[in-house]
């Protein structure tokens, strides 16, 4: 709770100098590279333009993939400035290995898993639960985060054997199991609810995940990587665009791709109190 309010105390006094114009685009420049979850890519794509449009000297270098391969790519040394996953699992392993610098990791954004079919298609499925009279099935990977979140779905349900003797169409990413889908080539799949989202016309949300079968939170956590190449300049640059991600204008783009800011149980709780305390003090 305490790294979320900080982080939200240093977005705001970014987006107070941009709106003040105490902070120059020129005093910003350099190449940052971003690695980002598959499923966050058409929302970064706007966020990039808008940031861009403020600091034209930042060149912003995306490498969207699962978040699992760019955690292997960041470990492996590939150069990385920022990371914005789509689990807490892979960011918290780059934070115990030393790559991630703790104190900026923020749980930025949430997600929902739903179960998805091609646009007009028939089957049978209506629900998790009946998953297994699909002819066949588009999943992500073990190492990829919708991946990992379905397999908890299975498991907690109870279905996971049947699951795994269905004929399985395994995805890199989240982006290879809506593309099969999408495509027909699939009779259902599971993605995340802004996958589906960005190709409304192509595929239909069959159901979302039961709440009580899913207990991780799909929660996107972004947080600074430690790059030994990266200029003075370009630390800046990386600082400031992590601290762009956080601010209204940057969370209203991803609210318009279908995620929610995330806001942790205990502060939620706190800002009801505090909601009910005004309500009583007003009558």
């Amino acid at each position: 709770m305490k790294k979320r309010i900080v982080a939200v105390f240093l977005a705001g006094v970014m987006a107070s100098a941009l709106a003040a114009g105490t902070v120059q685009a020129e005093e910003l420049q350099g190449e940052v590279y971003v690695f980002i979850a598959a499923s966050l890519s058409n929302a970064m794509e706007e966020i990039q333009k808008n940031f861009q449009s403020q600091y034209p000297d930042v060149e912003i270098l995306y490498n969207a993939d699962s978040s699992g391969t760019l955690q292997t790519q960041i470990e492996e040394g590939a150069r990385c400035d920022l990371f914005f996953s789509a689990a807490a699992k892979q960011m918290d392993a780059l934070v115990e290995g030393g790559f991630a610098e703790e104190e900026s990791v923020v749980n930025l954004l949430e997600n929902k898993v739903v179960l998805i079919k091609p646009a007009g298609g028939e089957t049978a499925v209506t629900g998790f639960d009946n998953i297994t009279d699909a002819a066949n099935l588009a999943l992500a990977g073990e190492s990829v985060p919708v991946g990992q979140y379905a397999r908890e779905i299975f498991t907690n349900m109870g279905i996971m054997d049947q699951v795994e003797q269905m004929e399985i169409n395994e995805g890199k990413n989240v982006t290879e199991v809506l593309a099969a889908v999408s495509e027909g080539s699939n009779e259902v799949g599971i993605v995340y609810a802004t996958d589906a989202a960005s190709v409304a016309d192509q595929v239909e949300i069959i159901a979302e995940a039961p709440a009580d079968a899913l207990q991780t939170p799909v929660l996107y956590p972004v947080g600074l990587i430690t790059d030994a190449e990266a200029s003075e300049e370009e630390t800046k640059a990386t600082e400031a665009f992590l601290a762009y991600l956080q601010t209204d204008e940057a969370l209203a783009v991803f609210e318009d791709y279908g995620f929610s800011p995330y806001t942790d149980e205990a502060l939620k709780k706190a800002e009801e109190e505090s909601a009910e305390e005004e309500e009583a003090a007003e009558e």
